[in-house]
C-alpha cells in the first residue's frame, strides 16, 4: 500500500508542479507596463499628500490605486496638474512599444477650466456663464484637433498599449449649497458640452472612451455626499477636483469596469 501511495505522489505532483508554473507565467503575463498621462484629475489632484509638488501628483490619484491592485510590471506616474494637450511633451517621453496601457483626462484646462471655475464662483450670473459659453466655443471649435493630435502621439508612440480617456464629472450638484442655479447650470453644461467633444474624438482615434458623469451623479462638489471639493481660496488648486473617495469609489472603480 506504501509502494502505491507513493507512485500516486510521485506520478501527481509532477503535473501538480506543472499547473503552478503555468499559472505563474500567465500571471506574469498578465503584468502589464502602464503609463498614466493627463491633467490634474489624471494627477491626484484634490486628495493630498502630494509626492511631487508641482504637479500635484497624489498616490491616492486613480492612476496609482489601481497600479497599486493590480499586476503591473511597471508604472510610469506622468500626470501633472495644470497640462494641456499643447503641453504633454515631457509626458510622452515615458511611452514606447513596450507601454500595454495608457489613461488619460485631458482637454479642461485647453478650455479655461481653471479660470472658468473662478469666474463662477467670484462673479456675476452673466460672467460665468459667458465664460463657460467661451470654454464651450473652444471646445467645439479649437479642442478637436488638439484632443486628434495627442491620441494620434500616444497611438505613435505606444502603438501596441490600450489608451482609456476618461471624461469628466459635472462638477456641481444641481441643488447643491454653493453659487446658485445659474452658475451650477452653466458649469454642468459645460462638462456636458466638453464630454460630447472628447467622447467624439476617442471614438474617432478608436481609443476607449469613459463617461464619468453617471457615476458621479449625486457626488458634485456642494451636495450631500461630494466625491468633488468644493472652492476654497485657501486650497485653490484643489477646488471642483475629486477629493480622495471621488478617485476611489468615482475614478478607480469606473477604471475597473474597463481593465477588470
Amino acid at each position: 500500500m506504501r509502494l502505491r501511495l507513493r507512485k500516486v505522489v510521485c506520478a501527481v505532483l509532477p503535473a501538480a508542479l506543472a499547473v503552478m508554473l503555468t499559472s505563474t507565467a500567465a500571471q506574469a503575463a498578465a503584468a502589464v507596463d502602464y503609463v498614466a498621462l493627463g491633467d490634474s484629475y489624471s494627477s491626484g489632484t484634490g486628495a493630498p499628500p502630494y509626492v511631487s509638488g508641482s504637479c500635484f501628483r497624489s498616490p491616492r490619484g486613480y492612476a496609482q490605486l489601481w497600479a497599486d491592485t493590480h499586476a503591473v510590471a511597471s508604472f510610469k506616474y506622468a500626470a501633472c496638474g495644470g497640462a494641456t494637450t499643447q503641453s504633454m511633451t515631457d509626458q510622452f517621453a515615458s511611452l514606447d512599444a513596450g507601454t500595454d496601457q495608457v489613461t488619460i483626462t485631458i482637454g479642461g484646462n485647453d478650455v479655461g477650466f481653471a479660470n472658468t471655475m473662478i469666474t463662477c464662483v467670484t462673479g456675476s450670473d452673466t460672467s460665468c456663464v459667458n465664460a463657460v459659453d467661451a470654454g464651450i466655443e473652444s471646445a467645439r471649435t479649437t479642442l478637436p484637433g488638439r484632443l486628434d493630435a495627442t491620441y494620434a502621439t500616444i497611438r505613435d508612440r505606444a502603438p501596441n498599449a490600450t489608451v482609456i480617456v476618461l471624461g469628466y464629472p459635472r462638477l456641481v450638484e444641481p441643488t447643491g449649497t454653493c453659487m446658485n442655479t445659474t452658475k451650477r447650470a452653466a458649469l454642468n453644461r459645460g462638462a456636458d458640452a466638453l464630454h460630447e467633444v472628447i467622447a467624439g474624438r476617442a471614438a474617432a482615434a478608436g481609443v476607449r472612451y469613459v463617461d464619468s458623469r453617471a457615476h458621479f451623479a449625486g457626488h458634485g462638489a456642494c451636495g450631500r455626499s461630494p466625491w468633488i471639493n468644493q472652492f476654497s481660496l485657501f486650497r485653490l488648486a484643489e477646488s471642483f477636483h475629486p477629493n480622495a473617495t471621488g478617485y476611489s469609489a468615482g475614478y478607480l472603480a469606473l477604471l475597473n469596469t474597463v481593465t477588470g
